[in-house]
């Protein structure tokens, strides 16, 4: 995808519409579902406050944190959706006419692109301090609130345990020819290339990336859609956060036929992958963008992450859900997620010039 083209896309964001987490009465409308379990009790009336957020995470997974949030705060949260990406072209268009006070990502690296613009806030001291040192900015402009890892979805029919690879750099061997599949312009796959990029050199990513796409690798344009063709089969295997299949798995059960499987430890293709929330530089709401991101690291808002989306909680003493594996730590602590940002727009150039995307 051309980063022209997502600067067009980010600008037309600029007309959209607000999605706010309640309609024009003063009480928030009663939560429902799993917000319920977020925050169990009754919802007050809004004082007047509010924060503006651009989340680069979805509406499905943000909207039941946004409403509890409303309704026990009083705070009234109004969001605008996209990817990260788009939303931080966004910011960078808009400057200082920005509406944002919070920006969320499912990645660090669209927010080390606004750091470098000097479009960031600095958080408070106390909100850094509510996750530990390596899952948060060292220059006070990010704070992790959940974690993805990188794995490999593989289909249980075609794929062996036995013949399961051990490194991305063995999905270029003959074997794997037409059979793997890369979300070649997800956002999540960019910030994963992009330390791909940082740890390996650029002659070495680039040259991996092109040798996929010479060994046949198939593109889909997000991680589920990655894991529902693994489940029907019709790939082999993919490069997807690790989240989706268990959510895939939950919902559909025995007749969903595929696994995740962990690369190793050492491997880039393990990487931990951090969403992050900062506030914006210019923001006009600085206290009620620090209330949104402590309520994102508070105990609740932790359990609904590992228990509900299957990710990894890093905040609050909360431990990962009994389903998820532990964590293999290397490497994700001496990764500088604060570099990736300056790497976005050359990660994009090597991705179009693969030609990944027309796969």
């Amino acid at each position: 995808m051309r980063l022209a083209a997502l600067r067009l896309a980010a600008l037309l964001l600029v007309v959209a519409t607000f999605a706010v987490a309640c309609g024009n009465s003063d009480i928030p409308e009663p939560l429902d579902g799993v917000a319920t379990d977020i925050y169990g009790g009754d919802c007050v009336a809004l004082d007047g406050r509010e924060v503006t957020i651009y989340s680069g995470r979805s509406e499905n997974l943000m909207d039941p944190v946004l409403s509890a949030f409303q309704c026990e705060t009083g705070i009234e949260a109004k969001v605008r959706y996209d990817s990260a990406t788009n939303l931080a072209l966004t910011l960078d268009e808009e400057g200082d006419r920005t509406e944002a006070d919070v920006f969320l990502s499912n990645s660090p690296g669209p927010i080390g692109f606004l750091e470098q613009r000097g479009l960031l806030g600095e958080l408070d001291a106390d909100v850094l301090a509510l996750v530990a040192s390596q899952n948060r900015s060292d220059q006070g402009s990010w704070v992790g609130f959940s974690g993805r890892k990188r794995v490999a979805v593989y289909n249980v029919d075609s794929v062996s345990v036995d013949e399961l690879p051990e490194s991305v750099f063995e999905l270029t061997d003959a074997k794997w020819r037409d059979r793997v599949a890369i979300p070649g312009t997800n956002g999540s796959f960019l910030d994963w290339f992009t330390v791909f990029r940082a740890q390996e050199g650029d002659d070495i990513a680039t040259q991996w990336l092109n040798d996929m796409v010479a060994n046949g690798a198939k593109y889909y344009p997000n991680n589920r859609s990655i894991v529902d063709a693994a489940g029907r089969g019709e790939i082999d295997l993919g490069l997807v956060n690790h989240y989706y299949n268990y959510q895939e798995a939950a919902a559909i059960g025995d007749d969903h036929r595929a696994l995740n499987h962990d690369l190793s430890g050492d491997d880039i293709g393990s990487l931990l992958i951090i969403t992050a929330a900062t506030l914006v530089e210019t923001t006009p709401h600085p206290a009620e963008a620090h209330e949104l991101i402590r309520y994102l690291l508070s105990e609740p808002v932790q359990r609904y992450y590992t228990e509900e989306t299957f990710e990894y909680p890093l905040a609050a003493g909360v431990q990962p859900a009994d389903i998820l594996p532990p964590l293999n730590a290397s490497g994700t602590a001496t990764i500088d997620f604060d570099s990736l940002g300056g790497g976005l727009e050359v990660t994009l150039d090597i991705v179009e010039a693969s030609g990944i995307a027309n796969q």
